[in-house]
């Protein structure tokens, strides 16, 4: 088949357009506002990339138009439409569907499916899944929504039937395995249900559960609905079935959608006494099942997060036939995923450098534990900067401005890029005082860090978008710097 992408340069969107190019189709798409690191895997794949959404593109025929749920009905100022080509796609009745519905009709069935679902954690959590897998040489398939440094890739096929786990053996793995980034985030403009609910896993993890995209939910209650609309997807245990829940056993919201109703073998992580805990420091620890020390894992990655994500990946794993002290041994050889407070470079500066650092984080609980895990790695003396972009849809409308400053408190310093808000961000960080700026612009805001910034701090931009090639933009005038060698 042909199939044409419509925001083909979405983390999801651009990890189906690499499962559908592998099994073999004809793949190409269109997107706007196209960044890194998704735009040099399509490249990298030899897919064709159109800029914009002009109606033109439907004289491509392809047997298929695949639409992201970027695009919409929506209408520019002037009355013409937003998305020309999905006006031209309904009028001329082409065929179309959405990203999960195609992914979940053309690869996922017959396949054993981990779904990985949370307000936080999603993509590191399933990458860490799909590494343990790996280990085993399992040879899972999987999308994610980022890149993970292990494969390189957001996505890939893996084997087309079963795999022995090295011996052990499970009864509860009944296909291949595909690990997915599971996302509540609604399918399409013409389907308003979750992502997840297209996936119908039989091992599910639920890694927490908090209130976020204000554009498409009321409240907490409604998104704790659609995570029971996933339960109901999930299999029976014993007699009746092979489904597994992996769930945060400390987490009030996830309790809530337990209550109305489950139907599968429940697992629990988090603090004792959760199935599933660990004793140590997040980048050093035991792991614990059920009261008794049944792996380790020591790696570099930081924070009480990355912790629970770990316990979350082992308890999937273990699911499959994969034993927890492989599991922990085989998360050593983690190496995160793109954009998880990723290194972008360093400048030596008086002998000491400056580093700065990427990350994905957009939501004030993210901000926090973010920098909470890196305040815990460094220490008390190290000074952190905090640059962030309130760019999610969530943090646009303002419905989280109230938790900025609590979000930033691990920093030393803040700087926020307030340009297109249309709320007062000043007004937000007024209880900071001076550890706070705000900027209207990249230059602005690279000028304001560059003023404050010294000998062996540590600069963390965070964004869901590419933040203007701050990071870049900070290293260079940074070694512009004189006395820079």
């Amino acid at each position: 088949m042909h199939i044409h992408i419509l925001g083909i340069c979405g983390s999801f969107m651009g990890g189906l357009a690499a499962l559908a190019r592998e099994t073999g189709h004809r793949v190409t798409g269109c997107d706007s506002a196209v960044y890194p690191p998704m735009s040099e895997q399509l490249q990298a794949l030899g897919i064709e990339l159109i800029e914009g959404y002009s109606a033109q593109q439907t004289a491509l025929k392809p047997d298929m138009f695949v639409v992201g749920n970027v695009v919409s009905r929506a209408r520019q100022a002037d009355g013409t439409p937003k998305f020309a080509l999905m006006e031209a796609i309904l009028d001329a009745g082409a065929a179309y569907t959405s990203g999960p519905q195609w992914l979940a009709e053309q690869v996922l069935q017959g396949r054993h499916v981990i779904a990985v679902a949370g307000t936080h954690g999603k993509t590191t959590t399933t990458a860490m899944i799909a590494w343990i897998l790996e280990s085993a040489n399992l040879h899972p398939g999987f999308l994610v929504g980022g890149v993970p440094l292990n494969f390189g890739v957001s996505a890939r096929l893996g084997a087309s039937a079963a795999q022995p786990a090295g011996g052990a053996a499970s009864a509860r793995r009944t296909g291949p395995l595909f690990v997915i980034e599971a996302d509540e985030y609604d399918t399409a403009f013409f389907d308003k249900r979750s992502k997840f609910v297209h996936y119908r896993p039989r091992t599910a993890v639920l890694n927490n559960l908090e209130y976020d995209h204000a554009d498409i939910f009321d409240d907490l209650a409604a998104i704790e609905r659609q995570f029971h609309h996933l339960i109901r997807t999930v299999p029976g245990t014993g007699d009746h079935g092979s489904g597994r829940l992996v769930v945060n056993g400390q987490d009030a919201s996830l309790a809530r959608v337990l209550a109305m109703g489950c139907w599968s073998e429940t697992r629990s992580f988090g603090a004792a006494p959760s199935d599933f805990s660990a004793v140590g420091e997040p980048d050093d620890f035991d792991v614990l099942y059920q009261g008794r020390q049944a792996g380790h894992v020591k790696w570099a990655l930081t924070g009480v997060h990355n912790q629970l994500n770990a316990l979350a990946a082992i308890a999937a794993a273990q699911h499959v036939g994969v034993p927890t002290e492989f599991a922990s041994a085989a998360l050593s050889g983690f190496c995160n995923v793109k954009r998880r407070l990723e290194v972008r470079g360093s400048v030596a500066l008086e002998g000491a450098p400056i580093t700065v650092y990427d990350d994905f984080a957009h939501h004030p609980s993210a901000i926090r534990t973010t920098l909470d895990g890196l305040r815990r790695k460094l220490g008390p003396a190290a000074r952190i900067l905090a640059a962030f972009e309130p760019r999610s849809n969530t943090m646009k409308l303002g419905t989280m401005k109230a938790q900025l400053a609590w979000s930033l408190e691990p920093a030393d310093l803040a700087f926020c890029h307030a340009a297109g808000l249309d709320w007062d961000a000043p007004e937000a960080l007024a209880s900071m005082g001076g550890k706070a700026q705000v900027a209207h612009g990249i230059e602005e805001l690279v000028g304001q860090i560059l003023t404050h910034a010294r000998a062996g701090d540590h600069i963390v931009c965070m964004s869901n978008g590419s933040f203007g090639g701050v990071h870049t933009r900070l290293l260079q005038a940074l070694k512009d710097r004189p006395g820079v060698p």
